[in-house]
């Protein structure tokens, strides 16, 4: 699955093209974590997520696009959806920092330069990494103890539809799924240092975790005219 993923973000980046028009904006919105802790809602934007947004528009359909997000999250086991969490009482607290890069493409021609206002529906693939607290559940208190700081890859699939307000500002609304190579985020599977399994995880170890991020984007347009010339 991951050689597919890489196969599809890589095909955007060969894509050839002479022109070169820029977006650089921020996202606004919310996010929800989804692992061994708490409801596990897919949509649920509970914690506040904000960050930046860049575009190198290569032609009216395809774009190279870059991500930088953090959320806060805060989670916790007191959920009347699962009666096994709510009586297990865990809770965490975490920041996570996403940066990703990965190929944009539009449902069909988005001509930034036009005067018509354009609706344009798009998906986003890409990978990068996320960095997060990494800590542990002490049995007795329940209290968590943080021990470092963790790494690991996240491949983010985004789909939304985008509108021109004017030449020089874009506006988006889009729903993004991140799917990570760790099941650490809640502090359910914290290493050792021999990496041996220990009595401090919990939950399902064989799924990792997810987070989601749901909110506008807003963009502003800048660089070059470009010419998008069919050879």
């Amino acid at each position: 699955m991951k050689r597919s993923w890489l196969f599809i973000v890589f095909l955007f980046f060969c894509l050839h093209s002479k022109a070169q028009f820029h977006e650089l904006g921020s996202f606004l919105g919310g996010g929800n974590y989804i692992g061994d802790i708490g409801a596990s809602y897919f949509v649920y934007p509970e914690n506040p997520a904000f960050g930046l947004v860049y575009k190198w528009n290569r032609t009216t359909r395809y774009s190279l696009r870059a991500n930088a997000i953090i959320m806060n999250i805060e989670k916790s086991d007191y959920s009347p959806t699962d009666f096994a969490r709510f009586n297990r009482r865990y809770r965490f607290k975490n920041q996570i920092m996403e940066f990703s890069l990965g190929g944009e493409v539009n449902y069909h021609d988005f001509n930034l330069h036009g005067n018509e206002k354009m609706i344009a529906p798009y998906l986003f693939l890409g990978v990068g990494f996320v960095r997060y607290n990494l800590f542990y559940h002490e049995n007795k208190t329940l209290e968590n103890i943080e021990y470092g700081k963790g790494i690991d890859i996240t491949l983010p699939a985004i789909v939304g539809v985008k509108v021109n307000v004017s030449p020089f500002f874009v506006l988006g609304l889009e729903l993004g799924v991140r799917y990570t190579l760790t099941d650490n985020l809640d502090g359910s599977a914290p290493v050792t240092e021999d990496n041996l399994i220990n009595d401090l995880k919990f939950g399902n170890l064989q799924n990792n975790d997810w987070y989601v991020f749901t909110g506008l984007t807003i963009s502003f347009t800048f660089g070059d005219l470009p010419c998008y010339c069919k050879e």
